[in-house]
């Protein structure tokens, strides 16, 4: 059993920046990778990125391409999500979540942070 801890959500106006944290404990080593989503009110889940837990490749949605980076301190078992240049439409509530094996059903989520960003 795998289980994740967000933090780091906030309000900051268009253009700022927040490092958002999500803290793993458990079987961290049957890990695949850890993949970040948001999901505004009314609104469907959208993936934001992943990245691999052992060997750290990232991949992004192309609505944050070049402005989100997402990186682990994988002795701390903690991925990080530096999100510059934010957005009005990058309000969400921000979700860390864990897959077992690639192309498998995502197995555990964490509770959420908000983020909002103030035009």
């Amino acid at each position: 059993q795998v289980q994740l801890v967000e933090s780091g959500g906030g309000l900051v106006q268009a253009g700022g920046s927040l490092r958002l944290s999500c803290a793993a404990s458990g079987r961290t080593f049957s890990i695949w990778d850890m993949d970040w989503f948001r999901q505004a009110p009314g609104k469907e889940r959208e993936f934001v990125g992943r990245i691999n837990w052992s060997g750290g490749t990232t991949f992004y949605a192309d609505s944050v391409k070049g402005r989100f980076t997402i990186s682990r301190d994988y002795v701390k078992n903690t991925m990080y999500l530096q999100m510059n240049s934010l957005k009005p439409e990058d309000t969400a509530v921000y979700y860390c979540a864990v897959r077992l094996s690639l192309g498998a059903a995502y197995d555990y989520w964490g509770q959420g942070t908000q983020v909002t960003v103030s035009s």
